[in-house]
């Protein structure tokens, strides 16, 4: 069912006007200190062409393309794109925002040390051309005395000098024409021509941007043009057919796209969305809203399903990019009423744009998403947003590094050194990590530079091969297969990790000899929804490596569903999820909502949750701390029960309790994370513990029993 939103993205302009006070008032800020007599006065230089190099992907080179919905390097291991936005290029400023109190190579480095293996660059076509032309100018927003290495040079040499911090520090880069002028509202003009620049001129851009970096694998995507958009009957607007007229973005995208390959083959080719596409039945030629599907600016591809960007032999090179938001930068239908992942996933992104990746289409990336931490509506869709994210393992770069975003805020505060660790602790879920390391997408480099402590390169992941077409070796078969059942309608399943002589990519879920799993499972956990009460399912699990063999099945195993009649009195539910993958080490570190299901505000004093373990010998003391809650860990209270006698996965239990407050009908507490560890800090073992829950992404936990005094209202302790 299309979807129209009630009004355009009115947020977009309160950003605006955000970020628009914001640069003010950081100008005066640096002006007024001891930076103000270091800062040259603006000047026009002449920009140095870069050296020519064949474009040509040679031995080691970090070149990417795509393998159905995959993104793969040059050996055909795939790889995950996952980053952020840092905009200022694309405004009147010409240059990044925040240069004038931070500094660009710590800024820099912090993005790396913490998982953002890809930057988005918002650009404009006319600082393109200025650069193109030679009139590279030296920014006036930039603090000298905080950046003393770009002092005095020119919006171009700032770039220059930051893509070397990129490469440095194994970042890779995404340039996105952001807007036709330098404007710091330039993206509100629907189409990629403007005024004095014409749609020759913005292809001429790409190919002199091209041309310059084209042999330098830092820069690895191209994203022909931010949130093309119009509605019915408004002119100009972007539309998505077959023709080859102006206004067509499909033409735009296949066109710039062919351009920038014929110089550079090896670059990915980003294509966005429009707003609205035609319903069955009507053409472009109608001015009603009511025959068109509407979404987000940019977020509309349902015109690929009829009309696929078609690049030649350079297919292999696109990349579908929509983009999503939620309610606070602007309300939509689709979020009143009691909507929820599920109606998300099925009323917007199913057909705007998810289908593409379930349908093994082409990759996606989400290239913008991201916003206020409201502990309400716009938290419960990021929150939605993130889990599909990393359980599809969608290509993504968050919106935004930038806190002078004004409807969205960032993932820097207000003295662009310090993060906001509540929404970075949100947003780390779906940044790449092997082993508890951040990955970077530099075969050489690992993410945060040399000697990083948190990231690592694709060669410490997969070694020097990998994907090798020649590879007809399938990885072993998962071993340790178990299988829960959470509920009526769920259950969950956990296995043994298998092993490949280059890398297993992913698992294969199959239920009653069916597949199951859309994509291929990146973790070692799936929950599989949707069941039948008091039914028996049988589950086996396959793995896959990235040359596409799939190993044999695991050993099957059934498990019988929960009857739908009886049991706890209800009103609560809680939600877990586990992000530590290291079951056996000295931690056990549960993450849980605990949610309001009834009609009425619920009183927090009186609500508790249990989650119930195994000591596993040692010490039998065991500590419990909270180390992150949306409500504030002041208020959570926890104490560790052992009990009287052990049960099958259990013998003892950590009850969490609040010291007070109310929950709102329909509202969760947002996330609560949770450490425990015994006294002389032996290591536990969590794969037989009852209230585990595999999953990466918060699911119900029927294995958290959750009270209201001492009648039970969700889940059930262990037999």
């Amino acid at each position: 069912m299309g979807q129209s939103p009630t009004t355009l993205p009115s947020g977009r302009h309160r950003r605006l006007r955000a970020l628009a006070a914001a640069v003010l008032a950081g100008a005066l800020l640096w002006a007024a200190g001891p930076a103000a007599d270091a800062v040259a006065a603006p000047e026009t230089r002449t920009a140095v062409p870069a050296q020519a190099r064949t474009a040509a992907a040679a031995p080691g080179d970090d070149w990417l393309h795509t393998r159905g919905n995959r993104i793969v390097d040059a050996q055909g291991n795939e790889v995950w794109l996952t980053g952020a936005n840092w905009f200022g290029f694309n405004a009147t400023e010409r240059v990044f925002h925040g240069l004038w109190s931070a500094n660009i190579t710590e800024i820099t480095r912090s993005m790396a040390q913490r998982g953002i293996n890809i930057v988005r660059v918002p650009i404009s076509t006319q600082l393109l051309l200025e650069w193109k032309e030679g009139r590279a100018s030296v920014p006036s927003a930039v603090n000298a005395y905080a950046n003393p290495e770009i002092a005095g040079k020119t919006t171009l040499e700032v770039f220059d000098h930051w893509l070397a911090l990129c490469k440095q520090y194994g970042i890779k880069v995404m340039l996105d024409v952001h807007s036709a002028e330098a404007d710091n509202a330039g993206h509100f003009h629907p189409v990629w021509w403007k005024g004095a620049i014409t749609t020759e001129q913005f292809h001429a851009a790409w190919e002199w941007v091209t041309a310059r970096y084209r042999g330098d694998d830092t820069l690895v995507a191209m994203d022909i043009k931010n949130e093309p958009h119009g509605g019915a009957g408004e002119s100009p607007r972007a539309k998505w057919d077959g023709s080859t007229d102006q206004d067509n973005f499909k033409y735009a995208c296949e066109t710039a796209g062919k351009r920038i390959l014929a110089i550079n083959p090896n670059l990915l080719i980003l294509c966005e969305g429009i707003q609205i596409y035609p319903k069955n039945g009507s053409n472009w030629s109608s001015t009603s809203a009511a025959d068109y599907h509407s979404t987000w600016w940019g977020g509309n591809l349902r015109g690929v399903r009829d009309h696929p960007v078609d690049l030649g032999a350079g297919n292999d090179q696109v990349v579908y990019s929509p983009h999503d938001y939620g309610p606070l930068v602007a309300p939509q239908p689709w979020f009143t009423g009691d909507w929820n992942r599920t109606t998300l996933e099925r009323d917007v992104w199913d057909p705007n744009w998810l289908y593409l990746h379930k349908e093994d289409t082409a990759p996606l990336l989400i290239g913008e998403w991201g916003g206020f931490m409201d502990g309400g509506p716009n938290q419960k869709w990021m929150t939605a947003l993130r889990d599909l994210i990393t359980e599809q393992r969608l290509h993504h770069t968050f919106w935004c590094l930038n806190p002078n975003s004004g409807d969205t805020g960032g993932l820097l505060l207000n003295d662009w050194k310090s993060w906001d660790e509540e929404k970075y602790a949100l947003l780390k879920p779906a940044l790449w990590q092997h082993g508890g390391k951040f990955v970077s997408l530099d075969h050489q480099v690992p993410l945060g530079g040399a000697g990083s402590t948190t990231g690592l390169s694709l060669t410490d992941v997969y070694g020097d091969g990998g994907g090798d077409p020649d590879d007809t070796t399938p990885p072993t078969a998962p071993s340790g297969l178990t299988a829960t059942a959470t509920g009526s309608a769920s259950v969950t399943l956990g296995w043994a990790p298998s092993t490949d002589d280059v890398a297993v990519t992913g698992y294969d879920v199959y239920r009653d000899g069916a597949k199951v799993t859309t994509a291929p499972v990146t973790g070692t956990a799936h929950t599989d929804t949707g069941l039948t009460p008091s039914t028996r399912y049988t589950y086996a699990v396959r793995a896959r490596d990235a040359a596409g063999n799939v190993s044999a099945p695991s050993a099957s195993l059934a498990v019988t569903t929960a009857s739908s009649g009886g049991g706890p009195a209800g009103g609560l539910k809680v939600l877990h999820r586990t992000t530590d993958g290291s079951p056996t080490d000295n931690a056990i570190r549960p993450e849980l909502r605990i949610a309001n299901t009834s009609a009425a505000s619920v009183d927090l004093s009186a609500v508790t949750a249990r989650y119930y373990f195994t000591r596993d010998g040692g010490a039998p003391t065991v500590s419990a701390w909270c180390d992150h809650a949306v409500v504030g860990c002041a208020q959570v209270r926890l104490r560790v029960v052992p009990l009287s006698a052990p049960v099958a996965g259990a013998d003892a239990y950590l009850e969490v309790g609040f010291a007070g407050g109310t929950l709102a009908a329909g509202r969760d507490t947002g996330d609560i994370q949770l450490r425990m560890s015994k006294a002389d800090w032996s290591p536990f073992d969590e794969r037989d513990d009852h209230s585990r829950a595999p999953s990466s992404a918060y699911t119900e936990a029927r294995t958290v029993p959750a009270y209201t005094g001492t009648a039970l209202a969700w889940g059930a302790p262990p037999a």
